[in-house]
């Protein structure tokens, strides 16, 4: 069992390697990040999640990163003529799908149970798995005050200087069943080169999820997601740098020590390894590997994915040989 952490655009690009590489992706767990979730015309949006679903389903937009390919946009032109604000994107096709999980959770069911629902309508094999039920939303605090996510980052466009991150709900929060087996099953943990404060930060601020990671056998590996001290998607630098965290590998990688047995560089910052290394604790050792870690298309997610399980079996991981 290989369980992934995981955020949308960025995380996404490895999670449809490692499918496509596994003998079994139904031996795939991922662990996504739902504090991004967003009510939009009155119904429950999970931006992250339907990324994956999406990607896994081999429907989403490769132009965009994110929706379904080919969508229109008709239900979107009619709420903005009826002066509704239509800054936020939906598809028509996308549109259904929050429908459903509004209807679905509006009866009562978990958003655990919703999000599998939709996965086998879609045809994912993978078990794609909130990170927890109940509701908890991302707050970036900019000089202006507080702006949900959503509105930081779509609607303002990430152009605010960031002053803090905080997560609504995170306390009343707790890792789900199914989580957690993922996680304490796992032969392999693999937190992706998505962003460590947005992305991945609300997964391991659930209460208890830390505390997993740490007691779990299986290997954990952190992939970064700086390539030469930058992003290639999103605003992490700037978002690091706001909240006084050096946009460096090495303070990546402490943000995930207590847990972490590897941490993947991408081969132009292999002169970071030494100090990478230096943040592992006394008890904990850190392995710090090289490898190509731009997944520019699916050759390159699948090279990436097979040079992890290749890093994983070194370590002792018992992960399966990369389908041909």
């Amino acid at each position: 069992m290989i369980a992934v952490l995981c955020g949308g655009v960025g995380g996404v690009k490895l999670v449809a390697g490692l499918a496509a590489m596994l003998p079994d992706p139904a031996r795939l767990s991922v662990i996504v990040n739902t504090a991004d979730d967003w009510t939009c015309f009155g119904l429950h949006v999970s931006p992250d999640v339907d990324t994956v679903l999406y990607t896994l389903a081999g429907c989403a937009s490769p132009e965009r990163g994110w929706g379904i390919d080919g969508d229109t946009w008709g239900a979107l032109e009619m709420l903005g003529r009826y002066g509704l604000p239509t800054w936020f994107r939906i598809g028509d096709r996308d549109l259904a799908t929050h429908v459903a999980r509004t209807a679905w959770l509006r009866e009562g069911q978990r958003l655990t149970a919703v999000v599998r629902r939709l996965g086998r309508s879609l045809g994912v094999h993978a078990r794609v798995l909130p990170m927890c039920d109940e509701r908890v939303e991302t707050i970036v605090r900019v000089p202006s005050g507080r702006l949900a996510f959503q509105e930081y980052f779509v609607a303002r466009r990430a152009a605010d200087p960031v002053l803090g991150i905080e997560f609504d709900g995170i306390d009343r929060a707790r890792v789900t069943p199914e989580a957690m087996e993922a996680v304490e099953r796992a032969a392999l943990v693999v937190v992706a080169p998505s962003n460590p404060l947005v992305s991945i930060g609300p997964i391991l601020a659930v209460p208890g999820m830390r505390e997993a990671l740490a007691r779990t056998r299986g290997v954990k590996l952190a992939v970064s997601p700086l390539v030469g001290g930058r992003a290639l998607k999103g605003p992490t630098v700037e978002m690091l740098q706001g909240v006084g965290i050096p946009a460096e590998a090495a303070a990546i990688a402490r943000m995930y020590r207590e847990f972490l047995d590897v941490f993947v560089l991408d081969t132009l910052d292999r002169a970071a390894a030494d100090a990478v290394a230096a943040t592992a604790t006394p008890t904990r050792p850190l392995t710090v590997a090289c490898t190509d870690t731009i997944m520019a298309d699916d050759a390159a997610r699948r090279r990436l994915a097979v040079d992890i399980l290749r890093i994983a079996r070194s370590r002792g991981a018992d992960v399966p040989t990369p389908a041909a």
